[in-house]
């Protein structure tokens, strides 16, 4: 038998192991022009939070009682296609499923012995392509300047603050925890971080680690944090928007100060983006992570959970900024 992890219901804030539903069902067997795939990591994503509602986003929702999707890293167990064989390794958006097939449309394979096969869900896949093209095509970082990043001991952040020294900025941030600012400044080569759970003036304490102010904001949290960034940034400073973690799981929209005096006093651009938005441009970006990557300038954090039952709980668990770096399980 075949397991599924279904939409249950949509959640109301937090989400919750009620939300979702495990079933059973007959394994899958290839057809004509079919490959068999086999689970081996699933990838869960704070976005995947916005396709568990109906609104509407940039992401159709999730449907209710359907399984639900994200990055996976399969192995090819039967094909009946000529482009794959049995044995190969393929990443792409497929379900949350132990087995299932595909015609191979979206998947793309992947090379175990050049790096371990969970690094294609983060640094070498759509978190590092995120971290790459929000710097590159909207922060647009120079040697010397200050990146300053939210959320940047998470899976984007932590390649985003790498990405920035690799450019020549001095890389600052915030995390939630002593544990991960320590880890930001060893692991990741961020010249200072603070902990924004325990600082009791945001706005003071990124001054303090900013003395010449911030030239580019990669923003992954939004709020309280974003406020306090916001109000140390410079003249022509740039703000590539990844996401607001803060925000997904509220029930009511937050009100916050306005960034509109700021923004057009120091001529600052902020630009929400999606990655995307840059498909064309994967192959460069996966070509140039994959030779960072290979020249040791670029190293990766994950917290791996295992089983398939788990998925559920470490997804809930990215709420509670319990993984540092990329947030994978292992089935």
């Amino acid at each position: 038998m075949n397991k599924v992890i279904l939409l249950n219901k949509r959640p109301e804030g937090i989400p919750t192991p009620e939300d979702f539903k495990f079933i059973e069902e007959e394994k899958p067997v290839a057809t004509d022009g079919q490959i068999l795939l086999k689970t081996l990591y699933v990838s869960v994503d704070p976005y995947l939070r916005g396709r568990m509602s109906d609104a509407k986003s940039y992401i159709p929702p999730f449907e209710l009682n359907k399984p639900i999707q994200s990055a996976l890293v399969a192995e090819v167990q039967d094909s009946k296609n000529p482009d794959f064989k049995t044995g190969d390794f393929v990443t792409g958006m497929l379900e949350w499923k132990l087995f299932q097939t595909s015609t191979g449309k979206g998947l793309t394979k992947v090379d175990g012995e050049k790096a371990s096969l969970s690094a294609y869900l983060g640094v070498l896949g759509m978190t590092g392509l995120t971290a790459y093209f929000g710097l590159k095509e909207i922060g647009h970082p120079k040697a010397g300047e200050t990146l300053f990043v939210s959320g940047a001991a998470g899976a984007v952040g932590s390649v985003a603050g790498q990405i920035g020294k690799i450019m020549g900025c001095r890389v600052i941030g915030a995390a939630g925890s002593d544990e991960k600012v320590n880890l930001l400044r060893s692991k990741f080569g961020y010249d200072a971080a603070i902990n924004y759970k325990t600082t009791h003036d945001l706005t003071k304490d990124i001054a303090a680690i900013a003395p010449d102010g911030i030239d580019v904001y990669f923003d992954n949290v939004g709020g309280d944090i974003s406020d306090a960034v916001l109000a140390n940034i410079n003249r022509l400073g740039r703000v590539p928007l990844c996401g607001s973690i803060s925000s997904y799981n509220d029930k009511e929209v937050a009100t916050g100060p306005r960034v509109q005096t700021v923004m057009v006093k120091k001529s600052v651009l902020m630009q929400g983006f999606i990655v995307s938005n840059y498909a064309a441009q994967f192959p460069e970006g996966i070509a140039q992570l994959s030779k960072w990557f290979s020249e040791g300038k670029l190293t990766h954090s994950e917290t791996i959970v295992e089983g398939f039952e788990q998925i559920p709980q470490a997804f809930i668990d990215l709420f509670a900024g319990k993984n540092e770096g990329k947030m994978v399980v292992k089935i």
